[in-house]
């Protein structure tokens, strides 16, 4: 099936491609798509964001995107000055664990980067999956492995580059599917529902849930993804999703159009091309190979506002880039979840 390319209008963009937004213009305040719990959107000019991070300043820098990833180096700071834009916040990762559970903040563009590793014994069928910050430190933040002698595909989430198992205090999250592999869970580390304490409190919190169309005919087109996860609340945390039993969670809400507290986002649908013969999406130069795992996730009421991207640059290496709502195991887990060997369309 044919592969989403990326659009020729990249090259240009490349040049500059990290010191701009992935938003072109403010149009609604992008927070309030994803708020469903607690009171309205209308609290939302105070400034009630420090539990994020205060180090981001996000108020004052709504547009700009994570960091300067050019390889131009430094000098280049003075002329951002004259376009009137705010130097790019750095991104402080303090404590590990909390930070790649964190929301990202407000109008920052947080950019990563995915390598599959191959090499070994078994990584031909069990690659390591490393996401890093695309930056020029490239701070580690997770590593993700698929489980041998699982049923259904299990990836084991880790916050150690080296220690992948699931006992290990480094266990932060886990992706499951369902037994066609199409359907995938995102849980973080918390208890099974069997083994919960009294009020609930240490069972395992839902993160978001993947749904890829299946066609039976073999796919004409590029593959279609929904992503479902839990709203935010007017402090613009996370709801906690804890399913008690398998008759709860993301999916079966979905699936029953229950959607309290519970967000439904698409990948954005990519435009043939008839002069390339391809399906293709502008990654502003994020992305330069074509592949059918290149995705972009939106919310219906505002396709500009780019949840999360993803898409390949060499042969094992992808970036992936979030924004708020979404935080690193989420998009991570997201982005693991396209990998799996199951999908019909490879």
């Amino acid at each position: 099936c044919p592969p989403t390319a990326v659009t020729s209008s990249d090259e240009e963009d490349e040049s500059d491609a990290s010191t701009k937004p992935i938003r072109s213009e403010k149009k609604k305040n992008p927070a309030s798509l994803f708020q469903t719990g607690g009171d309205p959107p209308k609290e939302k000019k105070t400034k009630k964001k420090a539990p994020p991070k205060a180090a981001e300043s996000e108020e004052e820098t709504p547009e700009t995107p994570q960091k300067n990833s050019n390889k131009k180096g430094k000098g280049k700071k003075s002329k951002k000055v004259k376009e009137e834009r705010p130097p790019s916040p750095v991104i402080e990762v303090d404590n590990l664990e909390e930070f790649v559970l964190r929301p990202a903040p407000q109008g920052v563009t947080i950019k990563c980067r995915v390598t599959r590793d191959k090499k070994g014994m078994d990584r031909g069928l069990y690659p390591t999956y490393y996401l890093h910050l695309d930056n020029d430190k490239k701070v580690f933040l997770l590593a993700g492995r698929k489980r041998k002698k699982s049923k259904t595909s299990n990836y084991l989430i880790s916050i150690d580059p080296t220690d992948l198992s699931r006992g290990g205090e480094n266990f932060i999250g886990k992706l499951r599917s369902n037994l066609m592999g199409t359907k995938f869970t995102v849980f973080d580390n918390g208890a099974n529902p069997d083994r919960a304490n009294a009020n609930w409190s240490n069972v395992r919190q839902e993160l978001s849930a993947v749904v890829y169309e299946t066609n039976v005919l073999g796919f004409k087109g590029p593959r279609k993804m929904t992503v479902i996860i839990p709203g935010m609340n007017s402090d613009n945390e996370r709801v906690p999703i804890r399913p008690r039993n398998d008759n709860d969670g993301l999916l079966m809400r979905w699936q029953n159009k229950n959607m309290d507290n519970v967000i439904e986002l698409h990948n954005k649908a990519p435009v043939w091309n008839d002069e390339t013969q391809s399906y293709v999406l502008n990654f502003h130069g994020r992305v330069t190979h074509a592949s059918v795992k290149n995705f972009q996730i939106v919310h219906g009421s505002d396709p500009d506002y780019i949840v999360m991207q993803f898409g390949r640059v060499a042969d094992d290496a992808f970036t992936m880039d979030y924004n708020y709502p979404l935080c690193a195991v989420q998009a991570f887990a997201i982005a693991l979840s396209s990998f799996d060997g199951k999908l019909a369309c490879e």
